[in-house]
Parts: structure tokens; C-alpha cells; sequence
């Protein structure tokens, strides 16, 4: 038994991306600088929720896990660690995450974040995933909400024009999720049909499967406009927007005739490149836009 082990169980490169979007939602929820204490405690508690959500996802799995190559090296399935400790483990991460947001943030974070913890621990991975091949679009919404935590860690949420911009960050990684997971599932898919997970490609063929990552890319780039649209961003995000979304169409329309096998994971990932990116415009936009001048179609403000 080793750290290693169970910092395996916290899956650290979508932890990098779950707090790195949820830190952009802090920072675009104000004007300025965001409060120090509900910064890093919101961020310390949702770091700590999303990990003990992967450590569910590690138990529930643990009989996939074996029979997939991607995933059969788990500290569960190794024999690294057994299911007793791998639970005590998810448990007290949990606990002290909402420790943390009770104490130091605000007890809508804690709500919404333990919410989010269910949602992708309990609901997708112990049902959704096994239940149906629609299982990463309904049960994105549950990864997608970091963004929407980090706004509400540090405004509690004072207004309905806080949940629409916060919800508009929701709503782009939603969208992102089927094309970035579907392009994994196209490579892996004799994995989950040995596994007998109802993914896409399996239930539906890989050709189904492209044509689809081609038509949620088309809506990310329509959804990543949407803060351009409504005023919450400037010109430099739209071109950033832009330029990452026409590419990734262009992965994905190039993934219906791809020159190999390995594509699929090329488009996977882009798809996780695309995400940082896009979210580093949106905070880049947020300090560069009084200076920059630019302007919105139009500007959605509340009423008086």
C-alpha cells in the first residue's frame, strides 16, 4: 500500500480540470479579485468532493475495471488496495469536503456540491453507465458543474444573473462532454463491449457514433459563443472560441474517414486540450477586456 495508490484513486488529471474551471468561475463571478478564504476553501472542498467521487467511481467499478486493458492496472483491480479502504477512503474525503464548505464557504456550495458528488458517483456510475448508451450525456451534467461551484463558492449565488452566466459555463461543459468521451469510447469499445457497458459505439456502431461527435461539436462552438453573446465576455474570448471550436469541428469531421485507428484518441485528446484552453480565454478575456474595447452583440442586463 502506498500514497501512490490512492492518489490513483483521485484520477489527478480530471481533478486538474474540474478545479482549473471551477477556479475560472471564481474569477468571472467578480469584478475583481475573488475573496481569499471562500477561494481557497471553496476550492480545497471541491477538490475533495470530486476526489472522493472518484474513488466511488473506483469502487463501483472494480469488476469493469478488470476486464478493460485501460483500466485493469487500478489500485482495486491490482490488488493495491481492497474495497474496505478504497471506501474509508471516499467517505472521509467526502466528509471533510463538506466540512470545509459549511465552515469557510456557504452551505449552497456544500448543497451543490454534494449534489454533484451523487450525481457522478452514485446516479451515472452506479446506473447510467451500466443502463443506458445515452449514459455521458444525461449524466454529464454532473461533471459539468464545477464552474457553477466556484461561482456560488464566492457569490452564494445573490441573483438570477449569477445562475444564468454561471449556468452558461455548466452548459459549455455539458456539451463538450459527449464528443470528448465518445471519441475514448470509439477507440476502447471492445473494452466496454467485453465489459458489457452499453457505450455508444457499441450499441449503436462507431459510424453512429462519429456523426454524432461531428453534431455536439457544432453545438460547443454555438454554446462557447453564448458568453459573447449575453456580455460576459469580449472579443478576445470569441476569438479564442473561435479558432479552438472550428478545430475541433475539424478533428471531428476528419474522425468520419480518420487515417487510423489511433485517431479517435487524437480527437479525445484535443478535446482536453481544448477545454483548458478555452477556459484559460475566458479568464485571460476577464482582465483584458476594459482594456481591449470590444464589444458584445448586445448585452443582456437586469432589469431596473
Amino acid at each position: 500500500m502506498r500514497v501512490a495508490d490512492y492518489w490513483a484513486l483521485t484520477k489527478p488529471r480530471v481533478l486538474a480540470l474540474i478545479v482549473f474551471t471551477a477556479l475560472v468561475g471564481m474569477f468571472l463571478a467578480v469584478p475583481g479579485l475573488p475573496p481569499l478564504r471562500e477561494s481557497v476553501a471553496g476550492l480545497a472542498g471541491i477538490w475533495l468532493a470530486a476526489a472522493s467521487a472518484a474513488a466511488v467511481n473506483h469502487l463501483i467499478d472494480q469488476r469493469i475495471d478488470a476486464l478493460m486493458a485501460r483500466t485493469q492496472n487500478r489500485p482495486l483491480p491490482s490488488g493495491a488496495l481492497n474495497a474496505r479502504q478504497v471506501l474509508i477512503f471516499a467517505i472521509a474525503l467526502g466528509l471533510l469536503s463538506m466540512l470545509i464548505l459549511l465552515l469557510w464557504v456557504n452551505r449552497l456550495t456544500a448543497l451543490l456540491t454534494f449534489a454533484s458528488l451523487i450525481g457522478y458517483a452514485v446516479v451515472y456510475t452506479g446506473w447510467l453507465k451500466r443502463a443506458t448508451p445515452q449514459n455521458i450525456v444525461i449524466g454529464g451534467i454532473a461533471g459539468a458543474a464545477p464552474p457553477l461551484l466556484g461561482w456560488s463558492a464566492v457569490t452564494g449565488m445573490q441573483g438570477a444573473w449569477d445562475w444564468a452566466h454561471a449556468l452558461l459555463l455548466v452548459l459549455i461543459i455539458f456539451v463538450w462532454t459527449p464528443p470528448h468521451f465518445w471519441a475514448l469510447a470509439i477507440f476502447r469499445r471492445e473494452d466496454y463491449a467485453r465489459a458489457l457497458i452499453p457505450m455508444l459505439p457499441v450499441t449503436h456502431g462507431v459510424h453512429y457514433t462519429r456523426w454524432q461527435i461531428l453534431l455536439y461539436t457544432i453545438l460547443l462552438l454555438v454554446a462557447t459563443v453564448l458568453p459573447w453573446v449575453t456580455g460576459m465576455s469580449g472579443v478576445f474570448y470569441l476569438g479564442g472560441a473561435l479558432v479552438l471550436g472550428l478545430a475541433f469541428i475539424g478533428y471531428a469531421w476528419r474522425l468520419q474517414n480518420p487515417p487510423d485507428d489511433f485517431f479517435a484518441m487524437r480527437v479525445f485528446n484535443y478535446s482536453v486540450v481544448y477545454l483548458m484552453a478555452l477556459f484559460a480565454f475566458l479568464l485571460i478575456d476577464h482582465w483584458l477586456m476594459p482594456w481591449l474595447g470590444g464589444q458584445p452583440a448586445f448585452v443582456l442586463v437586469p432589469a431596473a
